[in-house]
């Protein structure tokens, strides 16, 4: 008899997280995990000091600090124009992580199927068959990573029973705009299928392009789990503040594992995310224009190395195909970056279902200090040199 469950066999450790293990081992700019190098804003930091001093450190509301709960409803009615009830339509968890694997496990059931976009963020997997369900994949395509309308129709089935959405996705970047929102709303509505939708990279977005929750398209607020949080906008992924935005029976089932999966999220962090979200518009611009010039400062400098780029859309990430320089193997390139060149970036396969379709394939995060970034741009420069 195996001495471990079955659903296990269907998913591997993090690639991401382990690049990042590799990155610290030989002293490799890490490049491959998308955490900021840089500083949290000024008044999040002192606001989750003066949370901590003015003892917020027992449990919370299990599923969210009233003020935090508050302050996400009215910065949704702000920037998108949704009306969000604190109270029966929100769910604070431990990152925007646990919102995925918390709704999965109160939405799905065991022998149910989940259409997934590939290539995907690599929780989407392993969490649906945590779930008892199955994933069923579906390509976006570059230059533009988008899908064909008949192949994600062909898709769904009787057993589908939910559609996971990233937007701006990772790893590719894109932004669904509204025609491609639309068919997928269609097509959820047309086989009773819920819409997961990860936005966590909401306020991460170039070219005058903007981020549209599914959420608000005709016929759609029944039937969609919004879901971010704190990570990505303010620069503090390891607070692990996210949260779920459903209607009230979508929330009251969230609800229920949330509480037996991890009870709450930290209690004075949560307090200190209530001032974050009342920031001023002022403070995305300048975020979207520090990211624009990082953005432009990494993909120019992969073009001029000889690397095929993809410019992103949206959030901090770039793929890129890496045949120029010989190789044919996603993992032995990135163990060469790490090893030889000191960079750290994440291999393609890992974030296909079918590895073939990401061999040549490797994701740089750009979501680092300009200097980092030259820095790293400098040692990839001896590629050239191979």
């Amino acid at each position: 008899m195996s001495r471990t469950a079955e659903r296990v066999r269907f998913f591997t450790e993090s690639v991401i997280r382990e690049m990042t293990r590799w990155a610290h081992h030989y002293g490799a700019i890490n490049l491959a995990q998308g955490f900021p190098d840089f500083p949290a804003p000024e008044p999040l930091k002192a606001a989750a000091v003066q949370a901590i001093m003015a003892d917020h450190n027992q449990y919370a509301i299990t599923w969210g600090s009233p003020r935090l709960r508050a302050a996400i409803a009215e910065k949704y009615a702000r920037f998108y124009g949704m009306a969000v009830d604190p109270e029966r339509h929100i769910t604070v968890c431990c990152g925007a992580t646990e919102c995925m694997i918390a709704t999965l496990l109160a939405l799905l059931n065991p022998g149910d199927e989940v259409i997934v976009f590939e290539p995907f963020y690599e929780n989407y997997g392993p969490d649906t068959w945590i779930s008892g369900a199955r994933p069923v994949y579906v390509p976006l395509r570059p230059p533009e990573w988008t899908f064909d309308p008949d192949e994600l129709a062909r898709a769904f089935s009787p057993r589908t029973r939910a559609l996971i959405l990233n937007t701006p996705h990772n790893p590719t970047g894109h932004v669904f705009p509204e025609a491609e929102l639309r068919i997928i709303a269609d097509l959820c509505q047309r086989h009773d299928a819920y819409v997961i939708t990860d936005e966590i990279y909401e306020h991460i977005v170039y070219d005058g392009r903007r981020h549209i929750p599914i959420a608000t398209l005709p016929g759609m607020w029944e039937r969609t789990v919004t879901i971010s949080g704190m990570s990505k906008s303010y620069a503090v992924t390891g607070w692990r503040i996210g949260w779920c935005i459903a209607p009230e029976d979508l929330t009251n089932a969230i609800r229920k594992v949330h509480d037996f999966l991890t009870v709450g999220a930290p209690a004075p962090l949560q307090e200190a995310g209530a001032v974050a979200l009342e920031f001023p518009m002022d403070y995305y611009e300048q975020m979207r224009r520090d990211y624009e010039r990082r953005r432009r400062l990494l993909v120019e400098a992969l073009e001029e190395l000889g690397f095929e780029v993809w410019w992103p859309q949206g959030a901090y990430y770039v793929m890129t195909d890496f045949r120029p320089f010989g190789f044919d193997d996603d993992t032995a390139f990135a163990m060469h970056l790490v090893r030889e060149i000191g960079v750290a970036v994440v291999p393609g396969s890992s974030f296909y279902a079918r590895p073939e379709r990401g061999r040549t394939q490797v994701r740089f995060a750009f979501c680092k200090r300009e200097e980092t970034l030259q820095q790293a741009v400098a040692r990839l420069r001896r590629l050239r040199n191979r």
